[in-house]
């Protein structure tokens, strides 16, 4: 496995690779991210991992310097799981200069997690804009645990005519339904125990939404409900629909629920695909 810090060498390395599967992350590898790549592994011949962590993509005030940065083992990892190259820029390398052009993403990254993270979307798109320039893959890898990002990269895809396969990946979860994150490792003991909350919460939404209700708003107010009472502070608990990532009309069927909270001073995120 060849680990990579520059743009150039990073380009006359891949020249000669028939094919490239982009997995982008910002490191602190946990097993949904080593499923990711082996994912990617089904696509192309050479896997290129990215590991940066983006500053753009951090509201003021987030976790952007407590971010681990764990390169040496992630390589580890990722030489275990295939990966043929990874590619871990610094700042100045893939900032050179201020970044005054960046990615307007759409107007649906500006609802729920876009309410409560300023700038993150654009943040994301404009790195990534920046990654699948530099590396020119033929598929990016991305999980599905990020629901809303992954609609935003499938628009900028669209939206600028990159010849990129989006491939959205399932996610990887722990034996109690809790969605594997690097920002789990933030949890306490007792914060992890409590942490399954939320899936469990969007878990009975989807099996009432299946079973055929369809009064959404009381359905999320009764979670977000349980939620804060056992000591959450809830961001949004919400269903859409995922062709638009809009509320959910009459003849929408294709649904899916949402779900942001903070649990002590640890933000997680889940969602469940839903067929009403």
């Amino acid at each position: 496995m060849d680990l990579i810090h520059r743009v150039a060498e990073l380009r006359a390395r891949l020249a000669g690779e028939p094919s490239v599967a982009l997995v982008p992350t910002m490191g602190n590898l946990h097993a949904g991210h080593l499923s990711l790549v082996a994912e990617a592994g089904r696509h192309a011949g050479c896997v290129v991992t990215s590991i940066f962590v983006n500053r753009l993509q951090f509201e003021p005030g987030g976790d952007f310097d407590r971010y681990p940065r764990t390169l040496e083992g992630d390589c580890a990892a990722l030489d275990r799981a295939g990966c043929q190259v990874v590619f871990a820029p610094d700042e100045a390398e893939l900032y050179p200069e201020p970044q005054e052009i960046r990615i307007v993403p759409p107007e649906s990254a500006r609802q729920l997690c876009g309410d409560f993270r300023p700038g993150h979307f654009e943040g994301v798109a404009t790195v990534v804009a920046k990654l699948f320039n530099i590396v020119a893959p033929h598929t990016a890898v991305f999980g599905r645990k990020d629901y809303q990002q992954l609609f935003v990269i499938r628009a900028l895809v669209r939206q600028l005519n990159y010849p990129v396969a989006i491939v959205g990946a399932e996610t990887v979860r722990e034996p109690d339904g809790l969605a594997l994150s690097s920002r789990n490792g933030y949890l306490s003991s007792e914060e992890r125990t409590e942490a399954v909350r939320l899936n469990r919460n969007l878990r009975r939404i989807k099996d009432l939404v299946e079973s055929g209700r369809r009064d959404f708003g009381a359905l999320c107010a009764f979670a977000i409900k349980d939620l804060t009472s056992a000591g959450w502070r809830v961001d949004y608990v919400a269903l859409r629909n995922q062709s638009g990532l809009a509320p959910p009309g009459p003849g929408d069927r294709d649904l899916v629920v949402l779900g942001a909270a903070w649990i002590g001073k640890t933000r997680l995120i889940d969602n469940l695909d839903i067929r009403a």
